[in-house]
Formats: C-alpha cells, structure tokens, sequence
C-alpha cells in the first residue's frame, strides 16, 4: 500500500495526491480518483477510502491547487484550472478512472468526463454546484471576502463549514476542521482559498452536463444549506445528464447538509459501490 505523499508537476505549481492499492490481491475494479470542495482537504475522504480499497478498488485523493499540501503558486483558480488539474492528474496514472468531485470539484469533473470521455470511465458528483441554484453565490462572495484576510479569515471559514454540516456529524469532524484550520493559517493558502472564491464569484464557466456521456451517480445532501431546493437541484442535474449519459442516477442523501461522503457514510458508501459494481459489469 503506497500512502507517501505524491507530487504532480504542473506548469506553475505541483498537485498533492496519495495512492492508496486494493486491499488484498488486485481486481478488476478500477481507479477511482476524489477531489474534494474549496476550502477543504483530501482528507475529508476517509470514511470513504477503506470500503472502496476493500472492494478491490485503486483509491487516489488530491488536495486541489492551493489547498492543503498543494502547491500555493498557482497562477489561476478557478473551476477550469482544478478540471486541468484532475485531467493532468488521470493521464498521470495512465487509466481511465471513476471520477469523484465534491462541490466545486464536482463541476470540474464534470467538464472533464464531457471534454476528455476517454479517460473517465465512470463520474460521480457530490454536492455539485452546476445550475446556479440558490444564494450559492452571494454565500461565497461573503466567504471570499473574509476568506483572503488575515487574521480572521481561517476561522470564519471553519465557523462557515461547520454550518453546512447540518444533520448527523462524523465522529472525527472536530478534529478535521482543526487541520482545515490550521492549513489555512498559512498566508499563502488563505491567499489561495480567497482566490479560488473569488473566481468562483467574477467568472462562470458553464458545466456541460449534456455532453457527458459516462454512467453517472448524483449525490446531494437533503439538508444541503448551500441550496434553496436540494431536490430540484439533484432532479435537474439528473434530467441535464440523461441527455447522453450511458446511465444516470440520483440520490438524495437524509440527514446531510453539503457533504454526504462524510456525514452519512452508510448511505453514501453503498451508493458507490453499487455504482461501482455497475461499471465492472
């Protein structure tokens, strides 16, 4: 099992990921790649990786551009910038991979199965910010601007993310929302995080969901704060996405705000690998 840090080159900075084997002998389950939302880190996947490795699965987690142990020298961010990023990161690994991204990754996974189809094998978005839905955007034009000062910008975004938890919690979430706040305590990420924010605000890049064409699964959280109607969301996002996936399906995950992967696990974990099981088939 490879759990050293690893490093992607790219033009103006480098990318950090882990790799993480199948548990026991390899199998013909394939790569599945997570990338999490703005302001968090790789780490926030943990309930997640073991059951996939157990089911004969490669886990790879990366911390977006500027996040965590990313790189902070950057010359853009923005959702196009982290797309480039997880398409630079799946031709690394030389296989076509299930895609996973959460929030803002969601997004740019989703502009990376419809661009590139040949190496996404499969796509599962989590939370994904696709419609414009909401007061999204009014909501992160707030954080930005607390977001890139210091000496209050780390805690008023970990004071922001724990209350998009609403609903059940993990049982480690204190503790990573004292490593989402001690990453940001470092200048140059907070100049990263406030950057990244305020791109998502100035610039739309339009998500071409009716372009992808791989099996897809949709993940939102019923309580997802960051969403007027997490249902209607989750129901267009999958009506955009029958257009030419080769399969579409959508999940609306009870007692979960904006980040199901790591609040309900038990539900979102055999979404996956009943989704997974799926694309073996």
């Amino acid at each position: 099992m490879t759990t050293e840090i690893q490093y992607l080159d790219r033009r103006t900075g480098r990318i950090a990921y882990t790799v993480l084997e199948p548990a026991g002998a390899p199998t013909d389950a394939p790569t599945v790649v997570l990338s999490p939302g703005m302001g968090d880190l790789r780490g926030v996947f943990r309930d997640v990786v073991g059951p996939l490795r157990a089911s004969g699965a490669r886990v790879v987690t990366a911390d977006l551009r500027g996040h965590g142990e990313s790189d902070t020298t950057f010359e853009s961010y923005d959702v196009l910038a982290i797309a480039r990023d997880l398409e630079a990161l799946v031709q690394h690994l030389g296989v076509p991979v299930v895609l996973l991204g959460h929030s803002v990754s969601a997004g740019a996974a989703a502009v990376v199965a419809a661009r590139r189809p040949e190496l996404v094998r499969s796509l599962v978005l989590v939370s994904p910010h696709l419609t414009g839905g909401g007061s999204v955007a009014t909501l992160i034009a707030r954080i930005m601007t607390q977001a890139i000062r210091r000496p209050i910008g780390a805690g008023f975004w970990t004071a922001y993310y724990r209350s998009l938890h609403k609903g059940r919690r993990a049982d480690w979430f204190d503790e990573h929302v004292r490593a989402v706040r001690a990453s940001l305590r470092d200048g140059a990420h907070l100049v990263s995080f406030g950057r990244l924010a305020r791109a998502l605000v100035t610039s739309h890049h339009p998500v071409p969901l009716e372009e992808v064409v791989a099996p897809t699964l949709v993940l939102h959280g019923a309580l997802d704060p960051e969403f007027t109607d997490p249902a209607a969301e989750l129901a267009t996002a999958v009506s955009r996405l029958q257009a030419r996936a080769a399969s579409v399906e959508g999940l609306l995950v009870p007692e979960a705000g904006h980040y199901p992967h790591a609040q309900r696990p038990d539900v979102v974990v055999p979404a996956l690998l009943a989704h997974l099981a799926q694309v073996r088939a």
